[in-house]
């Protein structure tokens, strides 16, 4: 089946008299064109959720839970088509291209199940004198409408991460795609439509995060925006959003610490995924190395050697590991940061090529910790490695090495260590969302509240998670008295 080029609203596929070009990143070739949301069809979109609320939020959880159950299963039956599609228009290769469906359908499952496990708590009400004769408790309820931005990174697990949890807690769901990668997530329309999704429930409207981004934020109508994306963007959305909740995931520059006992065959491994998949296209890059002195030689040169064995080109192909950038400017910033930090000193040990639109994986040494492809979001193929002598300097060294940039980003930390105490240390000190003993930064399993501290966001997603942030408490007294 053909992706569907269309805007889905109120269960009907929509065109408008402007399209935008979908473009394969390996090729550049034009995959198809799909219309850009126009005034009156973002109205429509919008007005149709709100519709659908109501219809969300008289389904019994039992529903709720059978319908993502099912929209698991269709994703897991048409597991080939959607990876097709993330190959196609986000450039991915297979392997990862595979991974992120199998992550899609466990997404659903997580919220299926959190669908039926929604609920609140009895209030003891005599602990306050007057209320002796009162008995309280209080539930949560859907909030209503929620728009959604997602990023061109993962076009199916991170739509399911807004969308699926929306759906769980009884809400419906205005989705903005990105515009790079917006087919896999109308497939994904499609399937919900499929699995019995109630038809005005999930609106999909695709156009330019300034006109159509900015029309959901600041539409009254939204009672939530969840955004994935950059912290420029996050910002105009919480000055924009007016008394609406949001929850932003906006970037990082994460990283690791491998420190002098650590296992380096398990940190070579993980750090090697963790700076390269999906060519550091990924919030969680794993793009600053803080390796100890006495293991530093080693592990560089380990880790160079493994990173030129990677094979780069066509994502399609099974073997391929790193495949192109998302577009020509991102290829361009890439090699830029890499160009900044050689004039200014660092050593390249390997990379700072490309070929086509692919950029070949490169590791720095002795990068400034003031500069851009140390301290800012690279969000390209590039990881850098620096040295330290005692564990909390490379915790201290983390810290201040997040915030010498534009933002102060505090997402992921991975950290390779046998010794348990440095291993608590670092939980405890580390200024981020997210702390992974003997893992990259580059880890999430889906269901695990997942989200940053300082710059790098607010709030947390994770089915479970998710749905504390889209629902409210709605407080309930009874006077006995």
């Amino acid at each position: 089946m053909e992706p569907r080029n269309h805007l889905l609203i109120a269960g009907e596929w929509v065109g408008t008299e402007k399209a935008l070009p979908v473009i394969n990143p390996y090729d550049e070739t034009v995959i198809t064109e799909v219309p850009v949301a126009t005034e009156p069809v973002i109205d429509a979109a919008i007005a149709a959720a709100e519709s659908g609320a109501t219809d969300m939020r008289r389904l019994p959880a039992h529903t709720r839970s059978a319908i993502l159950t099912k929209a698991a299963l269709l994703l897991e039956q048409k597991s080939d088509e959607f990876t097709e599609s993330i190959i196609a228009e986000a450039g991915k290769p297979r392997k990862y291209a595979a991974a992120e469906v199998g992550r899609g359908v466990e997404t659903l499952r997580f919220a299926a199940a959190e669908a039926m496990r929604i609920h609140g708590e009895t209030v003891p009400m005599d602990a306050s004198r007057g209320s002796e004769d009162r008995r309280g408790f209080f539930i949560r309820v859907p909030l209503g409408v929620i728009a959604a931005i997602t990023p061109f990174n993962f076009p199916l697990n991170l739509v399911l991460h807004k969308v699926a949890p929306a759906l769980a807690a009884g809400n419906s769901v205005v989705l903005k795609p990105a515009t790079k990668t917006p087919l896999t997530a109308l497939k994904l329309g499609e399937l919900l439509l499929e699995a019995g999704l109630p038809s005005k429930s999930l609106n999909i409207v695709v156009g330019s995060g300034s006109t159509v981004g900015a029309a959901l934020v600041r539409d009254s109508r939204i009672r939530m925006v969840t955004f994935t994306g950059s912290p420029p963007v996050g910002e105009v959305i919480k000055r924009d959003s007016g008394l609406k909740r949001v929850a932003l995931e906006l970037g990082s520059n994460s990283g690791a610490i491998i420190d002098e006992t650590a296992d380096l065959d398990k940190a070579l491994a993980r750090c090697l995924v963790g700076g390269f998949a999906f060519s550091g296209q990924v919030c969680i890059h794993t793009q600053r190395l803080y390796v100890h002195e006495a293991v530093a030689e080693q592990f560089s040169a380990l880790f160079t050697d493994a990173a030129e064995e990677l094979v780069c080109g066509n994502p399609a192909l099974p073997e391929t590991d790193i495949g192109p950038m998302i577009d020509r400017a991102a290829l361009s910033r890439g090699l830029a940061l890499v160009e900044e930090a050689h004039a200014a000193g660092a050593e390249v040990l390997c990379g700072g090529k490309t070929e086509g639109t692919v950029m070949f994986p490169t590791v720095l040494l002795g990068a400034r910790p003031e500069l851009p492809v140390v301290c800012d979001e690279s969000f390209a193929p590039i990881v850098t490695i620096d040295t330290f002598r005692d564990f909390d300097e490379a915790i201290a060294l983390f810290n201040e090495g997040s915030a010498l940039g534009e933002y102060d980003y505090g997402l992921a930390c991975g950290v390779f260590t046998r010794d348990l105490g440095r291993a608590f240390r670092a939980a405890e000190q580390l200024e981020v969302g997210n702390v992974l003993i003997n893992d990259s930064a580059t880890t999430r399993a889906d269901h695990m509240p997942y989200g940053g501290v300082k710059d790098s966001g607010i709030g947390r997603e994770g089915p479970r998670f998710a749905i504390e942030e889209m629902t409210d408490i709605r407080m309930v007294s009874f006077n006995l008295g």
